[in-house]
Formats: structure tokens, C-alpha cells, sequence
């Protein structure tokens, strides 16, 4: 018999090993050598895929939290991250390691370990670090988050370098999202199909809602198209009191690309409308949803496109916020969506739900005996805010800090709901 060992002493002839064999062991060695301490390599399993491995970059993110499991849901959810294999799990349950792909580049994540001296951010500190992730679109990228249970920092605004909002997650990371100025963003932003181009404050007494919000707000007016009607001068939207109404509330008016069409699916989505009109303003159609909501659809004139207002107002005074009550959510997620193309988020409140990329920001919540439009509008300065309302004969809840800002909820002298908001 052939002694074995021969072999050994034959000289070494170099072989090149199968790569897609190499670029999986040499993933695993470079992901074995990042565990956190504790983690025992030969106890993990990890399934690489070459075809949905993000090449990692020279610097890699590696952020601890304090539900490792909940956080990976966040992240996919809330940022549009895409996770990149299995977690690595410990003996104790613990996430020892997870991958996620953000904005085309990787982040690493795991759980709090003492014993490797790594703890996720404490309730309350300062951050250390702040994450800058490129968003196509901040304000809705932010709008998102938040309605996930995110915090605003920073609310988002134009910059030279261009548009970024900061925020804190659930689990203590801040981050910038930021957009870079192209000569497409730079220009002035059209109304959209589905924005909120026109509100009307409807009241039962209009120069009493006059009188009032002047004080509070500052609002200053022009005459309306009748004894009944009032515009707010330089409001975003565009604004107006309506008065001689049973009760109050906000009718909205909506852009959409072509009246008629608008027209055709509200019918056939079991509403009703009446035959457009062509007014300086555009061509606009009165309508009811199949609930009794009265609402307006309206197409700006043509070679004269409307300018997108802002997500959330920009001054005093300005509308910020749509809080759209309905009997019914289900049926009007389904009307709305049929004639306006509305999309709808999960919100933190039951039967609530936000309305996504819509200006000004407009929320849905069902559950309600009648539909109500109610209005939050942007104060400098809530605490003087709400004392003009106490002093103008309305009520005003103590201001409480949101994720969001600080908000109050009033009432008017007629009855009329609203909120204010220093955002």
C-alpha cells in the first residue's frame, strides 16, 4: 500500500479556488471579525447572498439599541431600509448582529451587551453621533418618520447646501435627512394632484370669526365674494371664512389634473357633484363624498400653475395640519383614494391614519358621530397664543409637548374646533 504521507512531500502546486466560494468566505471572516464580544462564530449561522450584499464602505455605521428585533421592523418601516440576511442571534435571545442597506449603503445593528461594553442611547441624553442619510423627499421621508414614532429636532427647511429636517428615532439615534438642490428642486415646486389648494373655515357667525381669529392669529381680511365670506389676507393655503353655517368646520378644496375626470370618479364612487364652474381662480366643481362631506375639486388656469404650499405652514398663522374626521375610515380611505389617488400610513392613534406627500399635512380619523374638518395653525409662540384665546372668550387646553412640537386644543367663542401648534 501507498504510504500517504508521500503526498507531503510532493511540491505545492497553487490552486484559485472557486470565487463565489471566496467572496462568501471572505464576507463571513470580515463579518465574524465586527461581532460584539460574546457572539461565538462557530454557534452563527449567516446565509451571504453575493447578489443582495451591499459592498461595504471603508467607515460602517454600527448602532446598538435596546430592541434590536423592534428596530430592524423600524428602520424597514420608518426609513425604508432593506434588511441583508439573518440576524445573528445569541444564546439569550439577544440580536448579536443584523445588516441593513440604507440610501445604497449598509449599516450594521445589534443589541445593548455589557460585557462588551456597548449600550444604546439613554432616554433623555444628548446624542454623541448624528447619521446623515440623502432622502429623495424630506418632508415626506420626515412625515413618515415621525408618524412611526419619531421626534422632530429640527423641522425641515431650505439650506444653500439644500433641504434637511432632523429627527430622533425610538431608540435614542439622531438623524439628518437631507436632500441635495438639483436645478429641479432649486425651482419653485407645483401643486401636486390630491394637495390641499383652498380651505374655508365655515362658522355660524362670521364676523364674530372674524373678530376672533384677527386676535389670536392676526389675521387681517378681505372682503369675500359675498356679505357671508371673508379672505385671509396672505394665508398658505389660501383661506377663507364662511359664515350663516349650522356648525363649524374646515371645507377643503383639492387640486386635481382635470376637473371633469375628478368629477366622473367622484360618482362613481358613490358621490355627488355639481357641473364645473370656470372662475379667474381655475375651473372648479362642488362636491359631497359618500359619507355627506361637502369638498371642492378645482384645476388652476391653464399656463398658470399653482405653487405647492408648504408640508407645514412657514409662518404665524399659516394652516399646518388637517385633522379630517369621519364616521366611517374604511370608506373613506376608499373614496378618497378613488378620486384624489390618496395613499394612507397607520398613524399612533387608533382608526388613524396619515395621508401621505400632501400639502398642507392631512391625517384621517375614523370613529366620529359626524364629519369635521379641524385645523391646526402655526403660532410663534404657543403659551401667548393661548392666552389670546382664553382672552378673546374662547378655551384652550395647557400647551403639551407632541414629537412633533407643542400643540393645544381649543374652541372657539361659536364653537369652532382648533389647534394651534408651535412646530
Amino acid at each position: 500500500m501507498a504510504d500517504p504521507f508521500e503526498a507531503l512531500r510532493d511540491q505545492y502546486l497553487p490552486v484559485d479556488p472557486d470565487r463565489e466560494f471566496a467572496a462568501r468566505l471572505r464576507a463571513r471572516v470580515e463579518r465574524a471579525v465586527s461581532l460584539p464580544k460574546g457572539v461565538i462564530v462557530s454557534e452563527t449561522t449567516l446565509e451571504i447572498d453575493p447578489t443582495t450584499t451591499s459592498q461595504a464602505p471603508g467607515l460602517t455605521p454600527y448602532l446598538i439599541v435596546a430592541d434590536a428585533r423592534r428596530a430592524l421592523e423600524w428602520y424597514v418601516d420608518a426609513l425604508g431600509a432593506r434588511r441583508l440576511g439573518d440576524p445573528m442571534v445569541m444564546a439569550d435571545g439577544r440580536i448579536g448582529h443584523a445588516e441593513l442597506e440604507l440610501a445604497g449603503s449598509p449599516i450594521f445593528l445589534a443589541d445593548e451587551s455589557p460585557e462588551s461594553h456597548v449600550a444604546a442611547p439613554r432616554p433623555g441624553a444628548d446624542a454623541t453621533v448624528s447619521l446623515v442619510v440623502d432622502v429623495p423627499d424630506v418632508d415626506a421621508a420626515l412625515a413618515r418618520a415621525v408618524a412611526a414614532g419619531g421626534e422632530v429636532e429640527r423641522p425641515a427647511a431650505n439650506h444653500p447646501y439644500g433641504r434637511n429636517a432632523v429627527m430622533r428615532d425610538p431608540f435614542g439615534h439622531r438623524w439628518m435627512l437631507s436632500s441635495t438642490p438639483t436645478p429641479s428642486s432649486t425651482a419653485t415646486e407645483v401643486m401636486r394632484p390630491g394637495d390641499i389648494g383652498y380651505v374655508s373655515l365655515w362658522v355660524p357667525d362670521v364676523e364674530r370669526a372674524e373678530a376672533f381669529f384677527g386676535g389670536v392669529l392676526g389675521w387681517s381680511f378681505d372682503p369675500g365674494s359675498s356679505d357671508q365670506g371673508r379672505h385671509v389676507r396672505g394665508a398658505a393655503p389660501d383661506h377663507g371664512l364662511w359664515g350663516g353655517q349650522p356648525r363649524s368646520t374646515l371645507f377643503l378644496c383639492y387640486m386635481v389634473d382635470d376637473v371633469d375626470h375628478a368629477i366622473a370618479r367622484v360618482r362613481d364612487a358613490g358621490g355627488t357633484a355639481e357641473a364645473p364652474t370656470d372662475e379667474p381662480y381655475g375651473r372648479i366643481a362642488n362636491c359631497v363624498d359618500d359619507q355627506g362631506t361637502s369638498f371642492a375639486v378645482f384645476t388652476p388656469p391653464a399656463g398658470d400653475p399653482a405653487r405647492r404650499g408648504p408640508l407645514n405652514g412657514s409662518r404665524h398663522g399659516d394652516l399646518s395640519y388637517v385633522t379630517f374626521e369621519v364616521q366611517d375610515s374604511s370608506r373613506a380611505r376608499a373614496f378618497y383614494g378613488a378620486v384624489l389617488g390618496w395613499r394612507f400610513t397607520p398613524g399612533r392613534v387608533v382608526d388613524g391614519w396619515g395621508v401621505d406627500d400632501v400639502h398642507p399635512m392631512t391625517g384621517l380619523s375614523g370613529g366620529h358621530r359626524e364629519a369635521t374638518g379641524v385645523p391646526m395653525y402655526r403660532v410663534d409662540d404657543i403659551d401667548v397664543a393661548v392666552q389670546r384665546v382664553r382672552t378673546v372668550g374662547g378655551t384652550a387646553t395647557d400647551p403639551e409637548r407632541q414629537p412633533y412640537g407643542t400643540t393645544s386644543e381649543c374652541v372657539d367663542d361659536q364653537g369652532t374646533r382648533f389647534y394651534l401648534g408651535q412646530l
